[in-house]
């Protein structure tokens, strides 16, 4: 490791100007290529104290040995100096987006005396055009067929074209109509070539005026009684239209645009792209890459694009290139994309409409394509056997942890405190063993003291049965599982007050399992514990198991941050490597707790906005609630109700009658809300009796997207 002082350059050395520098290591080796609007500025920072740096940052600098540079004039230069300089060197230290396959193009070859229409990979070549990408080869079959029909354009192999020369005979196509033959001369080199040309036109979006003209023959032929023409070219027409419905339109105004999304987490992001040409999206396409930088979402934007238009020049760069953040500076990128294309582009951040829409689209694309990623590298089985075993090897325990337990804590301020319990067993999600808890030793926000209740109430009721069968088993009653959090995840949850089986083993099944064979919540101890946190956090549940006495089951916190892993009575973290698979299982672990936890704590929160007065009524449950109100129409009109007409309601009693009676009225009614903006007083909400509040309106951040959980007392 080398101390960045010793190659640290001399004061005034570094020129105050644009330039791109180059880290190199004891090899000579290039692993870092970087601009700056001034080197000085820049180059000084990476030569601060270690402990002020970025951790990857960190390592960079004590793995190179050297630094070098190079003056540019202007920072346009220093945009493309650098792109030639990473294609050219491949710095390990640099954002390298990788592409898990190689997306195939619609290409015509212009470059050949009788131009071929082909499906295309890899790299691009001089003189042919290219359409796409497209996600799937078969895509570029289907409207290629179609299009055959009105132009139809050579399609056959170098080998099949001089057979066919050779012999005088054309292939199939030629004899069906799907091609102008010209192996055979029934067109010259020229006649083919503008077939090539109106095949490329189409492609670019110009449809409108090529569809017009063939409708124009079309009428032509008709009053000239040439019917058999008429129909053919009415036949054209309705392929020609059948293959531009296979891209819907999406931009109303057809603009020329490509939108650019981008999904990260601490160590990796992913990228997706949307080609759309004449409003519609032609094409589309998406990369994946490791964060080995401290780099912001503008900064993997502008590798995005330099990775697509550093090759790229005149129509192949669009009009508008529409991201989710912009390079900083934008000036450079702007001008440098202006010249691959020629002509002015804007570079830009949907605001509104449906550009904004489509945005949003691309983004889902893009946050799916990371989870997917991060699932196809944990569902294979070799993959999560190599990531236990990196964890066992980094905690050094005795055997792969192969059951995981992860907690982490939710609330808003403070308010409606709450902790999740994730399960993962041979490195697979269990859902129907997470568990939700509400925090009731205290009020208020301490996610430290909130971390060593949930850690204590689970595992004292795996010792308590732990010792009254002499088996792990199932504990008292106190802690109760939830139901579902409202995404359609299963809680596993109980009838209220039964704990389902205590004192296993009793009636004759086995202590870990119900009598349908299905296990006891509970019932199994994880090898390994994680929480989401650091050293606090960590210590927090170290104590509780401590307290339980407790000695066999590991502890460990997944700090969000820097993903850096904290055990218990340590100063310095764990430091996983980036590309090992064990981080990206605890990753994984950490984020389902995560989302758990807040999915619950929302579902909470909404429910609390809207609590009314029946809610306070013993043993009154939601399909009675709603029966009263449908029969009455409001909380109002039933408090004014007497016994009697409350007994007129379906499924209600006059024991429970009185009860309701008697809980409304002690409920005095509270002052109506009023309006200050109108005067206006507002009314009860009928189904619940609150006042109808702006947390109730549709759309609201708090209730958007919450649905309601099966009900059940949570632990």
């Amino acid at each position: 490791m080398a101390d960045p002082s010793s190659y640290r350059p001399k004061p005034g050395q570094i020129p105050d100007s644009p330039g791109v520098y180059r880290f190199r290591d004891e090899h000579r080796r290039v692993i870092y290529v970087g601009k700056a609007k001034s080197l000085r500025q820049r180059l000084a920072n990476y030569f601060q104290d270690l402990a002020g740096l970025h951790p990857r940052t960190r390592t960079m600098v004590t793995t190179a040995a050297s630094v070098e540079w190079t003056v540019v004039s202007t920072e346009v230069e220093a945009l493309q100096l650098e792109y030639s300089w990473i294609k050219e060197y491949d710095p390990r230290f640099n954002v390298k987006y990788r592409d898990d396959k190689s997306y195939p193009y619609l290409a015509v070859t212009m470059n050949e005396e009788f131009p071929r229409v082909q499906v295309m990979r890899g790299h691009k070549k001089k003189g042919v055009r290219y359409f796409g990408p497209y996600v799937h080869a078969w895509a570029i079959r289907d409207t290629v067929d179609l299009l055959l029909r009105v132009f139809p354009v050579r399609t056959c192999s170098a080998g099949v074209f001089k057979n066919a020369s050779r012999t005088g005979r054309p292939c199939l196509l030629g004899y069906i109509g799907k091609c102008s033959a010209p192996c055979v001369g029934r067109v010259s080199a020229e006649e083919h070539r503008e077939l090539a040309e109106d095949f490329c036109d189409f492609m670019t979006g110009r449809t409108g005026t090529y569809l017009r003209r063939l409708e124009r023959q079309m009428t032509e032929a008709a009053e000239e009684m040439e019917y058999e023409r008429a129909a053919r070219l009415r036949d054209d027409i309705e392929a020609l239209r059948k293959a531009m419905e296979k891209n819907a339109v999406v931009l109303a105004d057809a603009t020329d645009a490509d939108l650019i999304a981008v999904a990260e987490d601490e160590l990796e992001a992913a990228v997706q792209i949307f080609h759309v040409r004449g409003g519609r999206v032609r094409g589309q396409r998406g990369w994946v890459t490791d964060k080995v930088e401290e780099v912001t979402t503008g900064a993997l934007v502008e590798h995005a694009l330099q990775q697509l238009y550093g090759e790229e020049s005149g129509d192949a760069v669009p009009k508008e290139v529409l991201v989710p953040a912009l390079p900083e500076p934008v000036e450079p990128v702007q001008e440098w994309l202006t010249g691959r294309r020629g002509s002015q582009v804007s570079l830009r951040i949907p605001q509104r409409g449906d550009k904004r829409a489509l945005m949003e689209t691309v983004e889902r694309n893009a946050q799916q394509a990371l989870v997917l990623h991060k699932t196809k590298r944990a569902s294979d089985l070799t993959t999560r056997s190599r990531a236990l075993e990196e964890i066992a090897d980094a905690l050094e325990l005795d055997s792969a942890p192969l059951r995981i337990e992860c907690y982490d804590i939710s609330h808003l301020q403070g308010d409606d405190v709450v902790a999740s319990m994730v399960v993962f067993e041979d490195g697979l999600q269990r859902k129907g063993e997470y568990r939700r808890f509400q925090i009731k030793g205290f009020e208020g926000q301490d996610d430290v003291r909130s971390m060593h209740e949930v850690i204590t109430r689970r595992f004292r009721r795996y010792l308590v049965e732990k010792e009254r069968t002499g088996e792990w088993a199932e504990g008292t009653a106190d802690e109760q599982a939830g139901g579902s959090d409202g995404d359609g995840d299963v809680g596993g949850g109980v009838s209220d007050g039964v704990s389902g089986g205590v004192g296993g083993g009793t009636n004759g099944t086995h202590p870990l399992t119900e009598e349908d064979g299905r296990p006891k919540r509970f019932a199994y101890p994880p090898q390994l514990v994680v929480v989401d946190g650091g050293q606090p956090q960590v210590a927090a549940a170290k104590r509780a198991l401590d307290e339980l006495g407790i000695d066999d089951i590991a502890v460990c916190g997944l700090a969000k941050r820097l993903e850096e892993v904290w055990l218990p009575d340590q100063d310095d973290p764990v430091v996983l490597p980036r590309t090992s698979e064990g981080l990206y299982l605890l990753q994984r672990v950490r984020d389902e707790a995560h989302r758990f936890a807040i999915t619950y704590q929302r579902t909470k929160r909404a429910k609390r906005f809207r609590a009314g007065p029946l809610d306070d009524v013993p043993g009154l449950g939601e399909t009675r609630k709603q029966a009263l109100i449908k029969h009455f129409g409001s909380v109002k009109k039933l408090r004014s109700a007497t016994i009697d007409e409350i007994c007129e309601v379906q499924g209600i009693g006059r024991k429970t009658a009185e009860t309701i009676a008697v809980t409304l009225a002690q409920a005095a009614p509270a002052a109506p809300a009023v309006n200050t903006a109108t005067g206006e007083i507002m009314e009860e909400d009928h189904e619940t009796g609150a006042p109808e509040t702006a947390a109730d309106a549709p759309g609201d951040p708090v209730t958007a997207g919450v649905s309601d959980e099966r009900r059940g007392q949570e632990p």
